[in-house]
């Protein structure tokens, strides 16, 4: 159950940070609030997630596959370009994830 609260944890802070451009600088309520709930939801779920997860390795997975999340989120709903070093990085994220679940079993 705790990789369900850590995926929640990681889609509520992909969702905050989707909406960080819509704020404005904090100038606009609407996205603003998003952000601050989305963000209070993905720290409040991954305190969760670290009762039964190391920290380091619940930390990993959540900040990098929300990079990689994010990376897509840009591309795809905010028209940000990819690049081959853009995705050479989110791969070397990705592996680094996968490295420290390798070692954080024991």
């Amino acid at each position: 159950m705790a990789y369900v609260f850590l995926l929640l944890a990681i889609a509520a802070e992909v969702f905050g940070t989707s909406l960080l451009k819509a704020t404005d600088g904090f100038t606009r309520l609407w996205p603003t609030l998003g952000v601050v709930v989305s963000y209070l939801a993905a720290f409040g779920l991954l305190a969760v997630v670290v009762r039964d997860i190391p920290v380091g390795v619940a930390y990993a997975m959540w900040s990098g596959l929300g990079t990689a999340a994010i990376v897509a989120v840009g591309a795809v709903f905010l028209g940000e370009p990819l690049s081959v070093t853009k995705l050479v990085g989110v791969g070397l994220v990705i592996a680094g994830v996968v490295v420290l679940n390798l070692g954080g079993a024991h």
